[in-house]
Parts: C-alpha cells; sequence; structure tokens
C-alpha cells in the first residue's frame, strides 16, 4: 500500500513481552468500588421481542435471549432515581466450555450495541462463539436504553437542524450554524431531565462493572469499536483488577481527548486528510482498476471540491453535488474500503460534468455517496449512528471533552484547520467545537491517569488510514495504558476486525486464551483496496 508520508513505527522495544511476567495489578481509581459478583442481582434474562431478533430465522430465536437491568442514574446518589439498560445475549455455543461473557460496544458515542450479538460471525472467530456468551446493550441514554431526548416533537428537531450546514462557508452559513448550536443547546436544557449530567464514559462504564458482575463475571471481556476503545480503557484504569480481557479496535487518544478536545477535533481532522490522501495515492498507483486514476487523481479532486466551494455543481440528468454533500460523501466512504471503487466511480462522473461533453445524463441517483445529505460534519457518528430519536452523541462528548475556546470563536478556529485540512477542517471545527462551548450539563470525565496495570495486556488494533481515529490515535493508546499491545495493519478504513484473517485469529487467541500477541506486529487485510472482488459488496 502507499505510505502516503506517513511515519509508520513498532510499538517501542520496551513493551512487555508476550511470554514475560504479567504486569502487577493497579488498584481502582480512588473512591470507586467495583461490583461484586454475586452481590448485586443477576440479570433476568427472557425470550427476546421478535422485533429485536429481526433477520434472524426463527429456528434460531433459541439461542438468544434479551433483558433491562436497572442502574442508578447517578452512580453517587441514588435520589436521583434509575434507568433501565436494555441487553441481548447470543448464548455460547458450547455452554460446557463457556469462559464467560463478552460484552460488545459499537461506538458512536451514541451507537446502539443491541443488536452486535447476532452479527458477530462477521468479525469474530467461531472459537469466540463457542466459548462466550456475547452481550449486546444499549448504553444509557441510547437506543432501548431510556433515550435522551432534547425534542418533544420531530417538527422541532427538524427546523433546529436545518439552519446547520456540513462545511459552512459565508458568513451567513456560520451564523445560522452556531445559532442553531445554541438552539439545540437550550431545547436540551428544557427536555432531557437529570439525565443529561450523567452521560459521561465514566457512567457508561459504571454501568459496564455493574453489568459484568450482574452476568455472574469476576472479570471484564470487552471488544469495543472506535469510540467504544475509550469505554475499554476508562474500565482497564477504574478497575483494573475486573479486567480480564480488552480488545481495542480503532483508537481514540484518551488524553488528549480528555483533556484538550479542541486540539483532539483538528488532529481528527488531519486524519481524514491522512486518510484521503493515501486513498488518491493508492487510486493513482493501482491505475484502471480505479475510475478516477486517468491523469492526476489529487489534482482532479482539488479541482472538483475548490469548484464546489464557489457554487454547486448540477447535474444533467437532475439534481445537484454541494460542498456539503460531497465532503460528507467522501469522509463517508473512506470509513470501508469496500467502497473505494464506487466513490471513485463517482468521483469521475462528477470531473467528467466539469469537462463536457461526458456525463450528458447523469442524475444524482447515479452519484448517491456525493448528493446524499450528511449529519453535519459529525464524522465520529458514521457507520455507528446517525440522529433518529436521541441526543446521546453531543451529551457524551459534551460530557467528555474538554473545550475552553468561546463558540464565537468558531470562524477563527475553522480557518485556521481549513489551511492545514482543506477538504475536512472546516467541516469538523463546526461540530463538537461549535456545539459543545454552549452545551448543557456538567463535566464529568474520567481524564487519567491512564497507565493502570491489567494482569494481562490490553489489545491495542490501529489501521494505518484509519480517517476517523487516525494510526497515530492507537500508537498513543498503547503508549499510555500501563499494559497494552499494540497490532498494526497496513489497511484503510474505520476498524479492522473481520477483514484480516490474521488479526481475527490473533484476537481469538487473545479472548480465548489470553494469548497476549508478540510485540511490533504488522498485518495485512483480506483484500486491497480497488479489489473488483469488493464491487457487489
Amino acid at each position: 500500500m502507499v505510505a502516503a508520508g506517513l511515519v509508520l513505527t513498532a510499538l517501542p522495544a520496551t513493551a512487555t513481552a508476550a511470554t514475560a511476567t504479567p504486569a502487577p495489578e493497579a488498584a481502582a481509581a480512588p473512591g470507586l468500588e467495583a461490583a461484586a459478583a454475586g452481590a448485586v442481582a443477576p440479570i433476568a434474562w427472557k425470550a427476546c421481542p421478535p422485533s429485536t431478533l429481526t433477520g434472524v430465522p426463527p429456528e434460531q430465536h433459541q439461542n438468544f435471549s434479551c433483558a433491562h437491568y436497572r442502574v442508578p442514574i447517578d452512580h453517587d446518589n441514588a435520589a436521583l432515581g434509575t434507568i433501565d439498560i436494555s441487553l441481548l445475549r447470543r448464548h455460547a455455543r458450547q455452554p460446557s466450555a463457556k469462559i464467560g461473557s463478552l460484552f460488545l460496544n459499537p461506538g458512536g458515542p451514541g451507537g446502539s450495541g443491541l443488536r452486535m450479538p447476532i452479527s458477530a460471525d462477521r468479525y469474530l472467530e467461531p472459537e469466540v462463539l463457542d466459548r462466550f456468551d456475547l452481550v449486546g446493550f444499549d448504553p444509557r441514554g441510547v437506543g432501548a436504553s431510556n433515550p435522551l431526548r432534547c425534542f418533544t416533537t420531530a417538527e422541532d428537531a427538524d427546523e433546529v437542524f436545518a439552519k446547520q450546514v456540513v462545511v459552512p462557508i459565508s458568513r451567513a452559513e456560520m451564523s445560522d450554524s452556531l445559532a442553531s448550536y445554541r438552539d439545540y443547546a437550550g431545547f436540551c436544557d428544557r427536555n432531557a431531565g437529570s439525565l443529561l449530567d450523567h452521560m459521561s464514559t465514566k457512567d457508561v462504564v459504571r454501568d459496564l462493572d455493574l453489568l459484568r458482575a450482574a452476568a455472574g463475571d469476576q472479570k471484564l471481556t470487552y471488544v469495543g469499536f472506535s469510540y467504544g476503545t475509550l469505554i475499554g480503557a476508562t474500565y482497564a484504569n477504574m478497575f483494573p483488577k475486573q479486567t480480564r480481557a480488552l480488545v481495542l479496535d480503532g483508537n481514540v487518544d484518551p488524553k488528549l481527548r480528555t483533556s484538550d478536545g479542541l486540539q483532539y477535533d483538528r488532529e481528527r481532522a488531519r486524519g481524514f486528510e491522512l486518510s484521503l490522501d493515501a486513498y488518491l495515492a493508492e487510486c493513482d498507483a493501482v491505475g484502471p482498476k480505479c475510475a478516477f486514476s486517468e491523469g492526476d487523481p489529487r489534482q482532479k479532486f482539488d479541482e472538483i471540491r475548490e469548484h464546489l466551494r464557489q457554487q454547486p455543481i448540477p447535474l444533467p440528468g437532475g439534481g445537484q453535488v454541494s460542498i456539503h454533500t460531497f465532503t460528507n460523501g467522501v469522509a463517508g466512504s473512506l470509513y470501508n474500503f469496500s467502497e473505494f471503487g464506487i466513490l471513485a466511480e463517482q468521483l469521475q462522473a462528477v470531473y467528467d460534468v466539469l469537462h463536457p461533453p461526458a456525463a450528458q445524463t447523469l442524475s444524482a441517483a447515479a452519484v448517491p455517496a456525493l448528493t446524499t445529505a450528511g449529519h453535519q460534519g459529525r464524522f465520529d457518528v458514521r457507520p455507528d449512528t446517525p440522529y433518529t430519536s436521541d441526543d446521546s452523541y453531543f451529551a457524551v462528548n459534551c460530557s467528555d471533552k474538554r473545550f475552553k475556546h468561546k463558540q464565537h470563536k468558531l470562524p477563527e478556529i475553522a480557518a485556521l484547520w481549513e489551511k492545514e485540512s482543506r477538504t475536512f477542517g472546516r467541516a469538523q471545527a463546526f461540530a463538537d467545537a461549535a456545539a459543545c462551548p454552549v452545551w448543557p450539563g456538567e463535566e464529568d470525565v474520567y481524564a487519567g491517569p491512564w497507565r493502570a496495570k491489567t494482569e494481562t495486556p490490553v489489545l491495542v488494533i490501529g489501521n494505518y488510514y484509519d480517517p476517523a481515529t487516525q494510526y497515530e490515535f492507537s500508537k498513543r493508546m498503547a503508549d499510555q495504558l500501563g499494559n497494552a499491545r499494540l497490532v498494526s495493519v497496513d489497511a484503510f478504513g474505520h476498524c479492522i476486525l473481520g477483514d484480516s484473517q490474521g488479526v481475527d485469529d490473533l484476537t481469538a487467541d487473545y479472548l480465548v486464551e489470553l494469548k497476549a500477541p508478540a510485540p511490533g506486529q504488522v498485518f495485512q487485510p483480506d483484500v486491497a483496496p480497488f479489489d473488483p472482488v469488493l464491487a457487489g459488496d
């Protein structure tokens, strides 16, 4: 794959070897006491409602069970009441050899993890499904777990979000977007209730510890993707003695994310730019396999983007491409390398419109990735959670990320980010950095220390060209944790489990046998970008 200027380094030589004596366990965070299996009410599993098992053949329904588990809104103040966490369990296929429960989280924040066990065979090996009950759950405020809602009517939500665009460029667009976030915050302040002050990752982790004990497990086994890696890292440091095995795929930088949200998001924009650079370089390298390769892909891409910054591109067959749909569509496609070929075809089709007489009948339906409305630059959310019926995304991020600037500074911030991240900097600036300075609720974040030593090394997996959680973040995650092992993948896309057999095998050995991988390993994906096999995926 094309290196695209990245400096790739392995885990530091000082990392603990796989066969070394395990590091001593550290105490939990001060003032916290882990839940004890057998000392809390067990989860009352029962048959799942058919709607929860949509897509599962009826004869397999018996392999699943569901539950709601009650947790405090505030773990330190029972007077605030309780909420119910929604759970789905996929039973271990070899009950007599069961190791315990394996909890799953898809990221987001705000991603629904409830149905993750249903599709787990796509990213976990058979021996993992044999030996664990797989447990999916919607974190507090998400999906079926007491969704946090800022709006009482869809009309109110539509009116607020109608003022937002992905890439605010004009003074009017910037003013409207910032006003929209202030309006959004006002609705949340009025309607979200006491849960709004208790949506941090720390709260989710304390829920997860209760769920671990209620499932009967002495220690937690967990797989988390994207933002879910922050949940795992936080658990390892709040409850290191209760940590059995954690797999973190597509990592955040926990220290930076919880100490300086502005710099974290600035670096996220750079991550998307690095991924885009590598995509265009790979397109150029593979030649005709990439439909956008004729000529100079980088120059062609920049021409489209700069044209769109001035005006939309009307399509001869109907519809248009705007800078907003273009930016959102390209960012979304970078998440999954199976979409690389399709993105290239659509980029070339739009480029042809700028250079007639080609594509005289091109319509919006022919380039959906570049003409579909996006989610206001909240690139964390894809593929985890579009805005539907809860407002957990900002409720979590504005609890966890520390933004110290005033909202009126956003135009200045966006202009700076745009200079270094031309395609994605402005869009990234007008997301969390625009919402969180005016967001209601209290800041309640676990911000370290991150050096607690778990008995088994935490497995940290990072792709070289991950757009949403750049490879540098995975390196930092492994370095910051007290006992971790970094596994690198020479791959595009956000997260890798299920797309690299070598990583999948290693992960299965880790989860089942607690076999930590040797330091410094680099794996390949199963399929290369622009491979024609992916065209029908």
